[in-house]
């Protein structure tokens, strides 16, 4: 049978980081090369010089709350941003690693129908990735339009709060700054999105396996050499499968860690932000309606960006949240799966390999950062 391509499902994701200087190409890891330069470059010129002319200019609206926490919001998750892009090129040799491990011969499907089990993970993981990726885009959008909307590009108002070393209230600086602003958002965004998506490719990818080991539990049966022999193959596939699991956490236990503490923050001051606006009353019909009227509201436009943005953050934090909750809740029927399997004919010899093999799948596989908390749909809730 032919071999199944698991990288073909995040190959887009994959160009998008080789483009933005986050993926070498082939097997390679980050070395002396036009490459690497190429990473510092639009990592410096675009995440860490937009960070820093922010923070700079945090200094100057002190006595202006509103300004700040403006301002914070981003700027933590922009933080947060150059942090992920520096532990992707850290551990770029894990990433490389668990990509060569997915085409081992353990991990493959080994029938049509296992191809179909996994399919459904996949699908899902590719519409979670399309609706991420549609709201951030949205996100930056409507960011980077915002001082054409509300029409403050009139009094030279640049998408974000930010301090240069000349005067941005003259032509033509203020159009290659407000120019610079978005492409320096994009970034970001295109940065953000891609990292997050690829820890819930591996956690989907950690998930998916379950699934594979599980149906090779069932399927176990009659003579005793043959339940023996694929036996101790599922022992090491999920053996494998721990490794995995242990190696993609490591890659990504700092930045889970991280997005909570900044999104907790986020959204936070985003609910603030959303409370100070200013709401545009344009129409007011009042009308009986079960003792109370009706009223018609236009919110202002930084409003709506507020909005998208916080929909944004919850739509994150939930992606981790499910993948990780797919991986304990499908670790759980492991146990399960072997029992469905035609045991009950065999030797005591392989019963006890079966014994053996239950008392280490009792503990359910849990993703966590750093142990402090795990990723489940009650965190999320929470």
């Amino acid at each position: 049978m032919e071999m199944f391509d698991w990288k073909l499902t995040i190959k887009f994701n994959i160009t998008l980081m080789n483009m933005a200087g986050l993926w070498p190409p082939g097997d390679e890891t980050y070395k002396l090369n036009f490459y690497s330069l190429y990473a510092i470059s639009l990592i410096t010129l675009l995440l860490v010089c937009h960070v820093i002319s922010q923070t700079i200019n945090l200094f100057f609206i002190l006595d202006d709350l509103q300004a700040i926490t403006g301002t914070v919001f981003l700027l933590l998750a922009e933080m947060l941003i150059v942090l992920k892009a520096c532990c992707l090129i850290k551990n770029m040799r894990i990433l490389k690693q668990l990509m060569t491990t997915l085409d081992s011969n353990l991990f493959q499907p080994k029938s049509t129908r296992q191809r179909l089990l996994v399919e459904s993970s996949l699908n899902f993981w590719k519409r979670m990735n399309k609706t991420f990726w549609s709201m951030g885009t949205c996100t930056v959008i409507f960011w980077g339009i915002f001082p054409i909307l509300d029409n403050t590009f009139k009094n030279y108002r640049l998408p974000f709060f930010a301090w240069y070393p000349y005067d941005t209230k003259t032509s033509p600086l203020y159009e290659i700054t407000y120019i610079y602003q978005v492409i320096s958002t994009s970034f970001a965004a295109y940065v953000n999105i891609n990292t997050d998506t690829l820890i819930a490719a591996l956690n989907m990818y950690t998930g998916t396996q379950i699934d594979l080991l599980c149906d090779n539990l069932r399927n176990l049966h009659y003579p005793d050499e043959y339940f023996n022999k694929k036996l101790i193959i599922c022992v090491r596939h999920h053996q494998a499968i721990l490794i995995f699991a242990n190696d993609s956490n490591r890659f990504f236990n700092w930045i889970i860690f991280l997005q909570f503490f900044v999104s907790a923050i986020s959204i936070g001051i985003t609910m603030f932000q959303i409370t100070v606006v200013k709401l545009h009353i344009i129409l007011q019909t009042m009308f009986f309606c079960f003792n109370g009227f009706f009223q018609v509201a236009s919110y202002s436009n930084e409003f709506y960006s507020f909005m998208i943005y916080f929909s944004a953050a919850i739509v994150e934090i939930f992606i981790y949240c499910w993948f990780g909750n797919e991986v304990e809740i499908k670790s759980r029927k492991i146990s399960y799966a072997l029992f469905e399997s035609d045991w009950t004919t065999m030797s005591p010899k392989t019963k006890t390999t079966m014994m053996f093999f239950l008392l280490r799948c009792h503990k359910p596989l849990k993703i966590s950062a750093f142990n402090l908390f795990y990723l489940s749909l009650d965190t999320f809730v929470g």
